[in-house]
């Protein structure tokens, strides 16, 4: 669904994406993101979603997508094949996130992930004053029937990058749709966004870490 806040964030990835690129995102849903940098970025765009209902509503609105699980990988993409392939608020919904992180920094020359920060101080307080799982407006579901199963913080995320190899570009810490410094961004940030470097031409990032890294 099409939010407020899903529009701020967008705005932030568009601004990160230089006009005329080529763009794979990655659990596209309606398409929305596409949209608004096909519109204002003219960017080449491609969508894959596993939902057939979401690949139909994209088609219908003349937006490319192809439909396929994210946790198989994206074997079907060669290295470096496009310019900029993104993940957004997607990344805590799939069963095998370091697989795709390795797959995109592999497909992408560049990779741009954002999802919700479980660190952010709130969520920690209903935690420990409730002892209920939160309910904030980046994560809206109840335990019992949300799709996110790999809830992470900022600083997860940074760690895992340095464990991974994979080098951060750009980061940028949002409250509620508005940038907040990085020094604030795991206590106060309710989403952030990375920029990560990905592959070059001819050569596979991931052939490059795989050998040093036992995670899959």
């Amino acid at each position: 669904m099409h939010t407020n806040l899903s529009e701020r964030v967008f705005q932030e990835i568009a601004q990160l994406i230089p006009s005329g690129s080529r763009v794979l995102d990655l659990g596209c849903a309606e398409g929305d993101l596409l949209e608004l940098l096909s519109r204002t970025k003219q960017v080449k765009g491609m969508g894959v979603d596993i939902d057939e209902k979401m690949v139909l509503h994209c088609v219908a609105r003349g937006i490319s997508v192809f439909q396929g699980n994210l946790d198989e990988g994206l074997r079907d993409y060669q290295t470096a094949s496009y310019d900029y392939v993104i993940l957004s608020r997607t990344l805590q919904v799939v069963h095998k996130p370091v697989l795709i992180l390795k797959e995109m920094v592999r497909v992408g020359k560049h990779a741009i992930v954002n999802f919700p920060n479980f660190g952010y101080l709130p969520i920690r307080l209903q935690l420990l004053l409730k002892g209920q799982m939160p309910v904030t407006s980046s994560l809206p579901f109840q335990w019992y029937d949300t799709p996110n199963i790999h809830l992470c913080t900022k600083k997860d995320f940074l760690n895992l990058c340095k464990v991974l190899r994979i080098r951060i570009l750009q980061e940028i810490n949002l409250w509620n749709g508005k940038r907040i410094p990085s020094s604030l961004g795991n206590a106060w940030a309710t989403e952030v966004c990375f920029l990560l470097q990905g592959s070059s031409e001819g050569q596979s990032y991931v052939e490059s870490i795989d050998s040093r890294s036992s995670l899959s």
